[in-house]
């Protein structure tokens, strides 16, 4: 062929896609147009070859390596010539499986040639194994050939079953080669129809879940799990993230150069409560301190004592000393000889539960 005027031809054509839509095309080249789609347009060279032009060189590279893929197989047209937008093959001639069924049934002996297109997909590694029926040709002598096959290569996600092949069909035709898999091939009819049914339970899920959502409701829902505008809240949640934190570090610290862990989980506890004290000390009344809680002690403690909110003066104040006797009695009355599930109360009577 004469790729020198071939090349001359390309220089005139210029192919532009469109989202969602067949591609732009500016033709100043003596060749006619054939047809378009969304990756390109393809014109006619000579009696038996056409070249495909793209508007990007990604799908140019796409359908090249389809191309090469099945170049030992029939069921693809022989290429000629290749450059960065363009390829020049053979013309497919024939009518489309679209057309044909428009006046031909559907037989049992072209949805085994389908089957068998499928099966030679998946022999020269196209990863989808899927064709629309438009892109399918039916050849005087019954065979097939396939084009635009750019979309079978390079793909993130795939169906696992010729998901478009089917739907395209539409739903008697889909209804007829379904049962014909079944009379040929049974276990893979049986697998289809498992994706199939996936697919529908998926589908229903999510309507499940759409139906559900409210976007507004939810926003405003979720101003209830906020804290970092809520001063108190925000101290109280900052304070147990670094507790924790410190925590769960020292362990696997600790763990880590051989200390016993339930000498280590003492320590933490006896470092912990001796600054929260310390804090608490440092914030005395007379400066203003609020406590952020109104709790009553006695109840965990035995004593009459409470924190009167806003109240100046030492009421209410609860020295380390009478702490320190307090726990140890508490912990050894009711939780006497369970090292390993111990209940603790902090300075401010707060319940802790440590578990091995």
């Amino acid at each position: 062929m004469d790729t020198e005027f071939l090349q001359k031809c390309i220089k005139k054509i210029k192919v532009q896609n469109i989202e969602n839509a067949d591609v732009e095309v500016i033709n100043k080249s003596p060749l006619k147009m054939m047809g378009k789609g969304r990756q390109g347009a393809v014109f006619q060279f000579t009696d038996d070859i056409c070249v495909k032009v793209f508007g990007n060189e990604e799908d140019c590279e796409r359908e090249h390596y389809a191309l090469s893929l099945g170049k030992d197989s029939d069921l693809f047209p022989k290429v000629h010539a290749k450059g960065p937008l363009y390829i020049a093959m053979d013309i497919v001639k024939g009518v489309d499986v679209r057309e044909y069924l428009q006046s031909q049934p559907l037989t049992k002996e072209l949805s085994s040639k389908l089957i068998e297109m499928l099966i030679t997909f998946k022999e020269i590694g196209f990863e989808r194994i899927d064709h629309h029926k438009r892109q399918i040709y039916v050849q005087p002598d019954g065979n097939l050939k396939v084009i635009d096959v750019a979309r079978t290569v390079w793909r993130d996600r795939v169906y696992p079953y010729p998901r478009k092949l089917l739907t395209s069909l539409g739903e008697e035709y889909k209804t007829l080669f379904l049962t014909h898999v079944a009379e040929m091939a049974p276990e893979l009819h049986e697998e289809w129809k498992h994706y199939i049914q996936m697919e529908e339970i998926s589908r229903e899920i999510y309507q499940s879940i759409l139906s559900q959502y409210k976007g507004k409701e939810l926003k405003k829902q979720s101003q209830k799990l906020l804290t970092k505008n809520n001063d108190s809240s925000y101290a109280s949640s900052l304070e147990g993230l670094v507790h924790k934190v410190f925590k769960e570090e020292w362990v696997k610290t600790m763990l880590a150069i051989g200390h016993n862990p339930d000498d280590i989980m003492d320590k933490i506890d006896e470092y912990w409560d001796r600054r929260e004290l310390e804090f608490e000390n440092e914030m005395k009344p007379n400066r203003g301190y609020e406590p952020r809680r109104q709790v009553d002690i006695g109840k965990m403690t035995g004593r009459t004592w409470s924190m009167d909110k806003g109240k100046q003066g030492e009421k209410g104040r609860y020295d380390e000393k009478n702490y320190r006797e307090d726990k140890d009695k508490r912990e050894k009355s009711e939780h006497q000889g369970n090292k390993w599930n111990k209940i603790t109360f902090d300075e401010r009577g707060r319940r802790k539960r440590r578990f091995k």
